[in-house]
């Protein structure tokens, strides 16, 4: 990275474990994507904030070597999990990475096309948990979460259905994201 990345701690004392955490998040980023020039992170304290009540607010803005920007400003309805700072944290730079990676791709001049995406079946849904299995073409089972699924949603994915999903490798394995139903049930 060109300049030190900026980290800002709001109705909080810096911490210095949290830094580490988010200097750990950013290399990461780097290794993956590639260079950035810039780095901001700020992290909101939970508080009695009108949006946020008692969750971590955390706001990325990456700025890439052509001038091309990613910023993470907003927590999406954020629940229960958001009053720890590991899962906003992880939550904010999962989304950072996703737009990272279009991100790269546009500057590479690659398209989406998803006839060309991999496919896979759904094997196995944890409703209550949030997340699940699919099989890809070769075989291997691979993780998904309930947000990684595009329209129709988690809550009407069933059990045989294809898709269209990226893989990425997630921190215990692959997994998938943007996973999007392309037909009612798979051949048998």
């Amino acid at each position: 990275m060109e300049t030190i990345p900026q980290i800002d701690f709001h109705g909080m004392e810096p911490s210095p474990d949290y830094r580490d955490e988010i200097l750990r998040h950013i290399e990461r980023l780097e290794d993956k994507y590639g260079r950035m020039t810039s780095c901001r992170v700020v992290v909101t304290a939970p508080g009695g904030h009108h949006r946020t009540g008692g969750h971590f607010e955390v706001r990325i803005h990456l700025v890439l070597p052509d001038e091309r920007e990613v910023a993470v400003d907003r927590t999406p309805d954020p629940d229960e999990r958001f009053q720890r700072f590991e899962f906003a944290l992880n939550d904010a730079f999962g989304r950072a990475g996703r737009q990272l990676q279009d991100e790269v791709g546009r500057m590479r001049g690659k398209m989406k096309h998803h006839e060309e995406a991999p496919t896979g079946v759904v094997k196995q849904i944890m409703r209550e948990d949030g997340y699940g299995f699919l099989e890809s073409e070769d075989g291997r089972e691979i993780y998904f979460h309930r947000n990684s699924v595009r329209a129709p949603g988690f809550d009407n994915l069933d059990v045989g259905v294809r898709v269209n999903f990226v893989e990425e490798e997630g921190r215990e394995g692959p997994q998938a994201s943007r996973v999007m139903p392309i037909a009612e049930k798979a051949p048998e």
